[in-house]
């Protein structure tokens, strides 16, 4: 079935529903061609005027010293007082397709006076800190987003340097503060404190409280508590996520269940479900987070098969879900106890534009996919510490390096 809004995909609560999507666009492939071939800021915002990016936000830098953000560029004009976070109904003309919004009308922001901008996948009303584009100028359709700690933490990290260098900006990139813990910790220590010195809660959770307490929530290979806060983290996503907030923000949604003191026994008893699985899996509670937080690599696939008899690296990061900036994302195995990077951080890049292009970048474990290659896992001590190699951008810097040259055909 098919109507004017799009194909039927399916049916909810007896009421069709139709989708249309622009995903086969010509203008789309041209607009991702374009923008690679600007050569300045003014050509580049020509190209954010064809309209056709559906899916992404955009950050712009130049070497004269630009820097730009828009949030979107393929937004419809909608009726305001529709939520269209949820199927709208097709059959009245105020839902009827009115076109696109001009690059000028959708969320943007052009050289903040503040020098920086960051973009964590959250709202755009804290791209450029206290000079962001303001929630209340733009409908609530063209930006839904909620905030989330890993924009919190980069908002608080970027504003408190001035002068920004290429390293300044890897160890900006690389700052392991957690900022999800910040209340929670606060409200565990008020429930536990709250305790009967019956209950036996009271004596289980002295030390993991104490613990997590004295705790700088940043993360580390030697970090005892972050073994503790990501387990407790875990236990808590559930009942958090069941948190009734009117935007889908993570910190607002935090915020209001630690500060609900209906859930201080939520908190305690997750805490403790945390301490028993620390001490189910690996003999203990009192475990350093770089002994079970793992980066292997052992051979090229794709659902790669992971084994704790085999070398792997420790990695002091954590998953960007806990406010961290270096996301490193793992879990645990039918077949292992330890766990093991899947996902977070993959290439990462620090571009000094000028005159001459400077950059540093890394790779997850090596540029090689042969597995009997040096280059296949020699960037993983690198990568496990955020160390950073050139990157060879110009040609002679390629030749100077190179290990091996050929000539097609030969």
């Amino acid at each position: 079935m098919y109507t004017h809004h799009g194909p039927v995909m399916a049916k909810k609560n007896g009421e069709w529903l139709s989708v249309k999507s622009f995903n086969r666009s010509i203008i789309s492939l041209e607009q991702s061609w374009q923008r690679t071939k600007a050569t300045s800021f003014n050509e580049f915002k020509k190209v954010m005027d064809l309209r056709a990016n559906t899916s992404n936000n955009t950050v712009y830098a130049d070497a004269e010293g630009n820097i730009a953000y828009w949030h979107g560029n393929y937004v419809p004009v909608r009726d305001k007082n529709y939520n269209w976070n949820k199927p709208v109904d097709g059959t009245t003309a105020v839902t009827e397709w009115k076109g696109l919004h001009t690059v000028d009308e959708i969320i943007h922001v052009y050289n903040p006076i503040n020098g920086w901008l960051q973009n964590c996948n959250s709202t755009p009303f804290s791209v450029a800190g206290m000079n962001s584009p303001k929630r209340e100028n733009y409908p609530i359709y063209m930006a839904p987003d909620g905030e989330n700690f890993r924009g919190i933490n980069a908002v608080r990290v970027l504003a408190k340097e001035k002068n920004y260098t290429i390293d300044k900006v890897i160890a900006a990139g690389y700052d392991t503060y957690l900022a999800f813990f910040e209340k929670l910790i606060p409200a565990l220590n008020n429930a536990y404190n709250a305790l009967p010195e019956s209950d036996s809660l009271k004596s289980i959770l002295k030390e993991p409280v104490q613990v997590l307490t004295n705790w700088d929530l940043r993360s580390g290979i030697n970090s005892v508590a972050t073994s503790i806060a990501v387990a407790w983290g875990q236990q808590l996503m559930r009942p958090i996520n069941l948190t009734t907030v009117e935007t889908d923000d993570q910190v607002i949604r935090t915020g209001k269940f630690a500060a609900d003191p209906n859930n201080a026994k939520i908190l305690l008893t997750q805490l403790n479900t945390a301490i028993n699985s620390l001490n189910n899996r690996y003999g203990k509670w009192k475990i350093a987070w770089g002994e079970i937080n793992r980066f292997q690599r052992i051979n090229n696939d794709i659902d790669s098969k992971f084994d704790d008899n085999a070398p792997s690296i420790p990695v002091g990061f954590t998953s960007s879900q806990w406010g961290q900036i270096p996301s490193y994302s793992s879990r645990v195995y039918n077949n292992t106890k330890k766990m093991y990077g899947v996902n977070g951080n993959s290439f990462i890049c620090a571009v000094e534009f000028g005159k001459k292009i400077k950059a540093k970048s890394l790779l997850a474990g090596g540029e090689s996919g042969d597995i009997h290659s040096k280059h296949f896992f020699d960037q993983g001590e690198m990568y496990s510490q955020g160390k950073f190699k050139e990157v060879l951008f110009y040609k002679e810097d390629v030749l100077k390096h190179a290990e091996k040259t050929y000539h097609p055909g030969e």
